[in-house]
């Protein structure tokens, strides 16, 4: 009698753990919330148990009379993410250059992180007004920030970040699918299959689709910080001072680190759920690999 009833959610899940469960059992509320938490944590640790690219963890959402319990789903890792051979071997600048194209083009649909042509576009907004060639940028730093005339050299111009990157960063330097070792191209291609099939997923039951709109009802407050993800593919080692200039307020209050969010309208949703999970998890598996590989065998 002193026992608190079961919240939204764990009604919800405890739906969805009731349905999976062979044996009829009977359980006090505190046993029931155990039970409930402990079955669904292990379905989720069992799909991410895998993943070493980031780290990954789902929170339950209470909901209220107008909203139904929600899962999200979150990233704790901030910062670079690993590039393996790609940034640091020996291997030909066209593999390395083929293998960060692809990832610079798919892994944000799972992972919230930022590319070069997004720290480009903070780093002008934020120093030179929105100017993208060097004599807007000129401009700018004078008028706006009252930089001196004769001092311009000392600031770093769109021209100067660019000639930073190196040749491997350049899609344009990639070497064509046909000219690839056989290893990178059947990674290339598991990577281009898995993130087809996420693509694919319907948003209404996918761990890795956020609607931020909706996500602000659910976490109020949550709008006031950065907008920036907190994962980049952007080289540090090349480019320091930028990522930590863009970085700066979500250092302080916080990144936009929630990569999905879905309401639970039934304990259905709880196995779409998961299932759309399973999805994005081989597509994370699949950028592991291409990672992962040992250049000195391609």
């Amino acid at each position: 009698m002193f026992d608190q009833p079961l919240s939204p959610h764990h009604k919800l899940i405890g739906r969805w753990v009731a349905g999976r469960d062979q044996a009829a059992t009977l359980y006090t509320r505190p046993a029931a919330r155990q039970h409930i938490e402990r079955v669904f944590n292990a379905a989720v640790l069992e799909a991410l148990n895998s993943i070493t690219l980031a780290e990954l963890r789902v929170v339950a959402l209470n909901g209220n009379d107008e909203r139904p319990p929600a899962l999200a789903f979150i990233c704790d890792s901030i910062g670079q993410l690993d590039l393996g051979w790609i940034e640091t071997s020996n291997a030909p600048i066209p593999w390395r250059a083929a293998a960060y194209a692809a990832l610079e083009q798919a892994l944000g649909t799972a992972l919230p992180v930022f590319t070069y042509d997004d720290l480009f576009e903070e780093i002008s907004t934020y120093y030179w007004e929105g100017e993208t060639d060097d004599e807007g940028a000129r401009h700018s730093l004078i008028e706006c920030h009252g930089a001196d005339p004769s001092e311009l050299d000392d600031y770093s111009l769109p021209s100067t970040m660019n000639a930073r990157r190196p040749d491997w960063m350049f899609s344009e330097n990639a070497a064509a699918y046909g000219d690839l070792p056989k290893a990178l191209r059947k990674a290339l291609k598991t990577l281009r299959n898995t993130v087809r099939d996420l693509r694919r997923t319907s948003p209404e039951r996918n761990a890795w689709h956020c609607d931020f709109d909706i996500l602000y009802d659910y976490v109020p407050g949550l709008e006031e910080c950065s907008s920036l993800p907190p994962l980049t593919l952007v080289p540090v080692e090349y480019f320091a001072r930028e990522v930590d200039d863009v970085g700066r307020h979500g250092m302080e209050y916080g990144f936009m680190d929630v990569i999905g969010l879905c309401p639970l309208e039934d304990a259905d949703h709880v196995t779409g759920w998961l299932a759309s999970l399973e999805i994005g998890v081989r597509f994370l598996l699949a950028a592991q690999e291409l990672i992962n590989l040992d250049p000195d065998r391609l």
